[in-house]
């Protein structure tokens, strides 16, 4: 079953400001076969978010904080029900924002995810030049993933079979997959072809357990 799954369908990358600062933003699209109602609980409701991403704790409501087990944490600045979520995400030092949008698709209650992760230009600039929008990309694809095995059957994850899956040769394919079309969406946004897939290739290695070259975490 999670051989079988995608993450991102649409992938882009953009440079542009955001709050005033000069900002890189990765952003991924998806469509689920569920309407915005069930797609938004999936996404804040604290019982739920753990069955397909990582346990999370806080006041998941505006303005509240939020912690992601062994991950970020930030404060919710934005809160629509079944429309809009934006937080801040600070991790290692660094603060970036995520934006998260749904929108209803056709007449058979599919809803799209539009997820933007977006980070100033500066903070981090030896991280990204080592390994470019695939870090981050590579990451969400994962997450994508995992939300649609949890939308389509209704169950957790099985963390277990994820890292038995993650080894594997088609887990491996899959996160190499995903960092080359992180650089194609990075070639697109205006990168040098080359240096794109370099980054991209560090990523790959780095999610495959070949070890980022520097060292450092790819994500």
């Amino acid at each position: 079953m999670i051989a079988n799954a995608i993450g991102a369908e649409i992938r882009r990358f953009e440079e542009r400001e955001h709050e005033g600062q000069p900002s890189r933003a990765v952003i991924a699209e998806r469509v689920y076969e569920t309407d915005a109602a069930d797609l938004w609980d999936a996404l804040t409701n604290k019982e739920r978010i753990p069955r397909w991403f990582l346990p999370v704790s806080g006041d998941l409501k505006l303005g509240g904080k939020y912690q992601l087990q062994g991950n970020a944490g930030g404060t919710i600045t934005r809160c629509d029900p079944e429309k809009a979520l934006d937080l801040t995400w600070e991790f290692g030092g660094g603060m970036s924002w995520v934006t998260v949008r749904l929108e209803p698709v056709g007449e058979g209650g599919a809803t799209r995810l539009i997820l933007e992760h977006i980070a100033p230009v500066g903070v981090t600039e030896e991280h990204w030049a080592s390994f470019g929008p695939a870090a981050v990309g590579t990451g969400w694809d994962l997450s994508f993933m995992g939300l649609a095995i949890h939308i389509g059957s209704g169950a957790a994850v099985d963390p277990q079979a994820f890292a038995a899956w993650s080894a594997s040769d088609d887990g491996k394919g899959f996160m190499r997959a995903s960092a080359a079309a992180w650089a194609e969406a990075h070639i697109a946004g205006g990168e040098d072809p080359d240096t794109a897939r370099a980054m991209a290739a560090r990523t790959a290695r780095f999610y495959t357990g070949e070890g980022a070259p520097d060292g450092g975490s790819a994500a």
